[in-house]
């Protein structure tokens, strides 16, 4: 029967604790990719259908990079803000 190495049992501990802190830091930025991309993709499909509504009532925004994080980000707030900047500004 092999015996017990006491070191060897640290040093596998102190392994996959490192391993664990590693694997959470080179997968953090992708979790916060994915948040951005689904922000992104969440804020776009809120502006189309803002326009299938709105062009009854000549109201459309573009739907671009910038406007999809804005709307996925803010929500009702920021698409508000938009349709009163593009007022604005004409």
């Amino acid at each position: 029967m092999p015996e017990f190495d006491l070191n060897l049992a640290v040093a596998a501990i102190f392994a996959l604790i490192v391993l664990f802190y590693l694997l959470k830091f080179l997968f953090g930025p992708g979790q916060v990719f994915f948040r951005f991309v689904g922000t992104g993709l969440m804020g776009a499909a809120i502006l189309f259908l803002f326009n299938l509504v709105g062009g009854f009532f000549n109201l459309t925004l573009g739907i671009n990079v910038l406007t999809s994080l804005l709307v996925g980000y803010m929500g009702l707030p920021g698409l508000i803000m938009l349709i009163i900047l593009q007022k604005m500004l004409g």
